[in-house]
C-alpha cells in the first residue's frame, strides 16, 4: 500500500452529494479498511482530479443529461492518467449502446435497429411487419431517459416526437416484448468477473418501466448456470478485470434476450446480497494493490 492513506473518490452527482443508499456503507467499509474514501461530485467546478489516487464511478446518474460535459470529464481523466474503476476504456465504449453490435456472438439481443443521426428516418420502412409495439431510446441513456413505447399504428406520432432528435444523435429502436410486463426484466450482477446475485424487476400495472422510481417491484432471481456462464464467457473477452458489470435482459421462454450490459455506474441492488459490500471492498483493495505496485 502507499505510504500515505490511499485516496479514493467515489464519483456521484449533485442529486446525491453524499452517495446513494448502500454506497455510503461501501464508503464506510473502505474507511474501516484504512482507505481514505469520500464522495466526489463529478461535475463540481472545484474538483481537482489529481488529488485522488483512484476514482470509482458509482452514482454519476445524470451523465446522460450532461453528455458533452461528461465526455469532457472522461477526456480530462485520460489526459491526467487518473486510474478509474471501471477502466476508462471500458466506460467510454459502454457509454454508447451501439456496443451491443459486438455482443451478438455471445448473446441473442432483443431485436434492435441501430439508428445513426440522420436528417430523416423512415420508420415505416425500418420496422419489421411483425413488431406490434416498438421502443425508442437514446444510444446514450439510462433509467428509461427519453424512452417511449409505441404500437405499430403510431409511427407518425413517434416521428412527431423524435424526428428532430433523430437528426442530432444516435438512437435504438427495439421490438417491445410484452413478456416484460409479466415476467419482468432480469439483472445479473458480477463483481470482479464473478457472479454475485440476480434480481427480477417487474413494472407496475399499466407501465413498461421496471425502475423502482416508476413503481417497479424487485425480487431475488436465480439464473441458470448456463446463463451465468454465458455472461462470464463474454466478460473474459474484455481485456480488463472489471470491478462490476450488470447484464440486463428479458426471458423469452427459456432464452435470455439481452437488453444491455451496464459497466459505468449501475445500481447493484445491494439489498439482495448480504455479502456484496464485502466483495466490492475486497475487489477495490485488490485493485489498490495493483495500482501501488505499478508506482
Amino acid at each position: 500500500m502507499a505510504s500515505h492513506p490511499f485516496k479514493i473518490g467515489m464519483l456521484t452527482c449533485q442529486r446525491f452529494p453524499q452517495l446513494y443508499g448502500a454506497d455510503q456503507a461501501l464508503c464506510a467499509n473502505l474507511h474501516h479498511r484504512g482507505v481514505d474514501a469520500h464522495p466526489v461530485i463529478w461535475d463540481d467546478p472545484n474538483l481537482d482530479v489529481t488529488a485522488w489516487d483512484l476514482l470509482i464511478f458509482r452514482n454519476t446518474w445524470d451523465y446522460f443529461e450532461k453528455k458533452e460535459a461528461f465526455f469532457q470529464f472522461l477526456v480530462e481523466l485520460e489526459e491526467k492518467a487518473i486510474p478509474t474503476l471501471n477502466p476508462l476504456s471500458v466506460i467510454s465504449k459502454n457509454l454508447h449502446k451501439f456496443y451491443l453490435k459486438d455482443v451478438e456472438p455471445y448473446f441473442k439481443l432483443i431485436p434492435t435497429c441501430f439508428l445513426e443521426a440522420a436528417p430523416a428516418v423512415d420508420l415505416h420502412g425500418l420496422l419489421p411487419i411483425d413488431w406490434d409495439y416498438f421502443v425508442i431510446k437514446p444510444a446514450v441513456s439510462a433509467g428509461a431517459y427519453q424512452t417511449s413505447v409505441f404500437n405499430k399504428n403510431e409511427i407518425e406520432k413517434a416521428l412527431d416526437l423524435y424526428a428532430e432528435k433523430f437528426k442530432k444523435e444516435d438512437w435504438l429502436v427495439q421490438k417491445f416484448l410484452p413478456q416484460i410486463k409479466i415476467s419482468g426484466e432480469i439483472s445479473m450482477v458480477f463483481i470482479q468477473n464473478e457472479f454475485s446475485h440476480a434480481v427480477r424487476k417487474t413494472p407496475k400495472e399499466g407501465d413498461f418501466r421496471v425502475q423502482s422510481m416508476f413503481g417497479g417491484q424487485y425480487e431475488t432471481y436465480r439464473p441458470t448456470s448456463k446463463l451465468i456462464n454465458q455472461a462470464f464467457n463474454y466478460l473474459k473477452t474484455i481485456e480488463h478485470n472489471l470491478l462490476f458489470a450488470r447484464f440486463d435482459g428479458v426471458m423469452d421462454g427459456d432464452e435470455f434476450l439481452l437488453m444491455e450490459i451496464e459497466m459505468i455506474e449501475p445500481d447493484l441492488y445491494f439489498e439482495f446480497s448480504p455479502t456484496i459490500i464485502t466483495s466490492l471492498t475486497e475487489a477495490i483493495l485488490h485493485q489498490i494493490n495493483i495500482i501501488c505496485n505499478k508506482k
